[in-house]
């Protein structure tokens, strides 16, 4: 008798971490944080631009905004930075107009370097400003159109790993160049992807909270298809897209015997979606998961002040508290709600402060959290078939 299978089967935990070290030789996102950045640091520190705008769609800008959004707010940076990160061009023309185009470096990021967004914006902006080794660099694959576009303008040009996907890419010098021309300390975001790196590898904290966490989806996807990050602050609004991109494309494939899998993304911040899909998630039915997000200390005095006017509201228990204590008790009272109905499943990370190490340790968290699920369900993480179609399809439009 001869047995021969091909059944999907969810695999060891040690299987697992197995498998992610073998993809360390292959997979770059894993190395970045060893990496030299003397040379980005160079150049950041050569840019007398006041205005700095990438010109990048989809995991050529998310990143770099993700943790651009987490951080501005309390940091002081000296050089504005905006995205041009669509075609739609009342918002590219609206973008523009925020800056002084004279006084303004762009940022082309493309891996492909013959993306149809960023290199539509880059022809547009020739006839906005003469685009020139004076307000243009290039972050793009080597050997590509956008590289070569820029050794035959003499434009500064850095390359993206050729093994480092777009959605995996804001530690290279598609996030690291932008973010430290405007004064983030790119080190410390390095540092915070070592920490959560080595945690992993050697089987200590983030071990044992990425992988269960993994393990759960993966063996509850039938029944938990939707994974909900609602986040307690508007710092994490282009960190929730970030992740939505990072989960959908990584996950969302055929696996090695052809079956669909994968796992819907969803993406909420607080307070204000208590207003409007809480409800869903407490009464609704049973196929979601939630993580909460909250910010211990959002480094915002504010309070809510004590005035006779206002007391007709019955609210004088929130007089003198700190909107910082408000929304993280909202927080608090959201995931206790949840938890209280005992079937969703529910978690909640705490970040201590908005700095750099915090947003790379959360991000890296996810990057492992992705693999580690594209493991279990036995799929490419990191490619993204699905996309291709509809690019052919537009380009034979306009062919037609």
């Amino acid at each position: 008798m001869k047995y021969e299978r091909n059944f999907y089967e969810i695999k060891s935990n040690e299987e697992i971490l197995k498998n992610l070290k073998e993809e360390l030789g292959t997979v770059g996102y894993y190395s970045l944080h060893e990496q030299d950045i003397s040379s980005i640091l160079s150049y950041a520190n050569k840019v007398t631009k006041d205005y700095i705008y990438i010109v990048g769609i989809g995991g050529s800008s998310l990143g770099t905004k993700a943790i651009y959004t987490f951080l501005r707010t309390t940091y002081n940076f000296k050089k504005k930075l905006f995205f041009l990160d669509t075609i739609d061009p009342l918002r590219i023309n609206y973008v523009l107009n925020l800056g002084d185009l004279n006084n303004s470096l762009f940022v082309l990021i493309s891996k492909s370097g013959d993306t149809i967004e960023p290199i539509s914006i880059l022809k547009y902006l020739d006839t906005k400003t003469k685009i020139s080794k004076d307000n243009c660099s290039v972050i793009a694959g080597k050997n590509t159109p956008l590289w070569e576009f820029a050794s035959k303008n003499n434009l500064e040009k850095f390359a993206i790993p050729e093994n480092v996907g777009g959605r995996f890419s804001v530690f290279s010098s598609v996030g690291l160049i932008p973010l430290a021309i405007i004064g983030v300390d790119i080190q410390k975001l390095l540092d915070g992807c070592k920490i959560v790196h080595e945690s992993f590898f050697n089987k200590s904290k983030y071990y044992e909270l990425i992988i269960k966490k993994a393990r759960f989806l993966v063996e509850n996807k039938g029944r938990f298809a939707m994974n909900i990050i609602f986040s307690y602050s508007s710092v994490f609004k282009d960190f929730n897209r970030w992740f939505v991109q990072l989960w959908a494309e990584s996950l969302g494939k055929k696996n090695i015997n052809g079956t669909r899998q994968g796992l819907t993304p969803i993406s909420l911040i607080g307070p204000d979606d208590q207003h409007s899909f809480l409800q869903l998630i407490i009464d609704g039915p049973r196929d979601k998961t939630v993580t909460i997000f909250k910010i211990e200390n959002l480094k915002d005095e504010s309070l809510i002040p004590n005035k006779e006017k206002f007391s007709c509201f019955d609210l004088d228990y929130l007089n003198d508290k700190s909107f910082n204590e408000l929304i993280n008790l909202q927080a608090d009272s959201t995931y206790e709600s949840i938890l209280k109905e005992t079937d969703i499943p529910c978690d909640k990370i705490t970040i201590t402060n908005i700095d750099e190490i915090n947003i790379a340790q959360l991000m890296y968290r996810f990057f492992l959290l992705t693999s580690a699920v594209g493991s279990f369900i036995q799929i490419n993480t990191y490619n993204q078939p699905g996309v291709e179609s509809g690019k052919k399809i537009l380009k034979d439009k306009f062919a037609n």
